[in-house]
């Protein structure tokens, strides 16, 4: 084998091993990035909080079912509730606060069937351990331990594929108690009339402002009415706080219905009895309550401070309602909805915000109680930005067909977001992260289309604080150019269609010009030929004529004429001589300017 086979031969050896090793790499990239998916695509959650508690009967009490994405962006769950129907029912349920904006499936119950449906999704994704689905208000019906539990459901992350990430759904366990009830010292000796038949019946009564007799209202003028049957001929009515009292204000007109006015707060019972011909019937006592005054006023305290790098702050706040009691609390922050939470959850745990963006926050808390008077309570978070990302190499431009990347450095085991633009504002949004030396590298998987784009990057630690977005960087995508001059630029695409189009305009004007030439060419050469002929006659003309004035001259000589015969044809000769020169001057002068404008085309 000689030298230059030998050559041949390693050189070959060497590209395969290369090739190896870049194909090697290349399904490690894909293995690791499919890995990581799948870890992130790993441990979501469906929850309800609070899990426990113990509630009294005919009392409502909230729970929210939220979700925890397990680390992985998601952007949509659904699922089903199951409830025991003897045991529980559902009041009402609320979406405010949701991380979802769009439902396919609508929170929906039923207290018939005992189930609770829902499904929805965001535009956007959602990170987060405690995300806020929903919120339902039960109504405790018997004494009972009951359960609440998901039936079945999906958490869906934002992958463009759908992937199911759920892992575990949790449900919740409550103790429904007997109402404890506090008898109230009877301010005056309850009145039992008589039994007497054919009286009239207890009248049912009703309240459009007041109608449920275990709930409190702040509004302190109740109205009231009840039936009257044929026959009655009087009505006895009594407001105050004694549940056994006998009415004593009568009506000799049988009214039905009565308006109070400006009742102090507490718990209240409206007494009515009707009567007929046989005397007073029985009497009804409809409870209702009054809560005209808010929760105590109280502060809000951000645990570590108000200047924090960490995402999720914990707020710790709490307040009394003396009479009513505290129903929920609303957390509201910046321009975001409020997000429920339980009295209980506030009472065994403190609050912990959502993850934040860097910057300043204002967080709103209302106390609402039970009758829905609200006490506020404001303050300033503010949410330190960890450190940006540094971009280390990055491509000003790039070739179609050419693979987008990325190399650059920041806090090790971090999460990169990048965010691709392009000419329409449509955006990318892809990750990768830094390895334990703080290095990362991204690629874009598939070519992008030519054009100009806008590339910036923010960090994300493990605890979900984030970095501020880099500046953005500014790269286009077009063909390799093959021609630049200044700002101009042709590709070779383009030089190489000019090229075609000017070799076939060449050609084209060849042709045109030959045949232009060889017309022309053919002018000339009659245009010459005709010069010559004339040329010919003419001399041939002069050289005749010279001739002729010769022999005469000689005739003349011969007969040797003396002085002004031979003077006269002197004259003559020479005359007839310079005639004959300027016909020929004239041909040869119009024949060559002939020659010339020939040229000159």
């Amino acid at each position: 084998m000689n030298h230059e086979t030998k050559t041949k031969h390693y050189t070959k050896l060497t590209r395969n091993f290369w090739l190896s090793v870049s194909l090697v790499l290349v399904l490690c990239f894909l293995f690791s990035v499919g890995f990581v998916q799948s870890a992130r695509a790993g441990g979501a959650s469906l929850y309800l909080s609070p899990s426990t508690g113990s509630y009294q009967i005919d009392n409502t009490f909230s729970v929210v079912v939220k979700t925890n994405s397990g680390g992985a962006a998601i952007n949509a769950a659904d699922g089903n509730l199951n409830f025991n129907i003897n045991e529980l029912e559902v009041v009402k349920i609320s979406k405010t606060g949701s991380i979802f904006s769009f439902w396919t499936t609508e929170p929906t119950f039923s207290n018939s069937a005992g189930n609770i449906v829902f499904g929805g999704g965001t535009p956007s994704t959602f990170t987060g351990s405690a995300g806020t689905i929903f919120t339902i208000t039960f109504r405790a019906k018997i004494a009972a331990t009951t359960n609440v539990n998901f039936s079945s459901g999906s958490v869906l992350a934002a992958d463009g594929k759908g992937t199911n990430v759920l892992t575990k759904m949790i449900g919740g366990s409550y103790k429904l108690q007997p109402k404890v009830v506090i008898s109230e010292p009877p301010a005056e000796e309850e009145y039992v009339p008589p039994f007497t038949l054919g009286v009239p019946a207890a009248p049912k009564i009703f309240s459009t402002t007041h109608s449920n007799p275990e709930e409190w209202y702040l509004n302190n003028s109740p109205k009231f009415s009840w039936s009257v049957p044929e026959g009655i001929t009087g009505v006895r009515l009594l407001s105050n706080k004694n549940s056994r009292t006998a009415p004593t204000v009568f009506y000799s007109s049988p009214i039905f219905e009565k308006q109070l006015n400006d009742l102090a707060d507490g718990i209240w019972y409206f007494h009515c009895q009707l009567q007929n011909e046989f005397g007073w019937g029985g009497i009804t006592h409809f409870k209702f309550k009054i809560d005209t005054e808010p929760p105590e006023p109280f502060k809000i305290e951000v645990k570590g401070g108000k200047e924090t790098t960490n995402p999720r702050p914990i707020l710790i706040f709490d307040t009394l309602d003396n009479l009513s009691g505290i129903e929920y609390y609303e957390v509201k922050i910046g321009d975001s909805e409020g997000i429920p939470v339980t009295h209980e959850d506030i009472e065994t745990n403190p609050y912990q915000m959502p993850v934040q963006a860097p910057g300043k926050h204002t967080v709103i808390v209302t106390a609402v109680d039970k009758a829905g008077n609200y006490a506020l309570a404001m303050t300033d978070v503010d949410i330190l930005p960890i450190e940006k990302p540094v971009i280390t190499d990055y491509p000003k431009k790039i070739f179609p067909d050419t693979i987008f990347s990325l190399k650059g450095t920041s806090v090790p085991f971090t999460e990169i977001n990048v965010y691709i633009e392009d000419e329409r504002g449509a955006v990318i949004i892809q990750t990768t992260k830094t390895n334990e030396r703080g290095v990362w590298y991204y690629a874009y998987g598939y070519p992008l289309e030519e054009g100009v784009y806008k590339i910036w990057l923010e960090a994300v630690n493990l605890e979900g604080a984030r970095s501020e977005p880099t500046d953005k960087i500014t790269f286009s995508v077009k063909p390799l150019v093959f021609i630049k001059i200044g700002k101009f630029e042709l590709d070779y695409q383009v030089t190489f269609t000019a090229l075609l189009v000017l070799v076939f305009l060449l050609g084209v004007g060849f042709i045109l010009a030959n045949r232009k030439i060889r017309k022309e060419r053919e002018e000339l050469e009659n245009e010459t030929r005709e010069i010559e002929e004339k040329l010919r006659q003419t001399f041939e003309g002069l050289e005749k004529i010279i001739k002729e004035q010769l022999d005469k001259l000689e005739k003349v000589e011969a007969k040797k004429r003396a002085g002004r015969e031979e003077e006269k044809n002197k004259k003559t000769l020479i005359e007839d001589i310079l005639l004959a020169l300027r016909v020929a001057k004239e041909y040869i002068g119009k024949e060559i300017e002939d020659i010339l404008r020939l040229i000159k085309k």
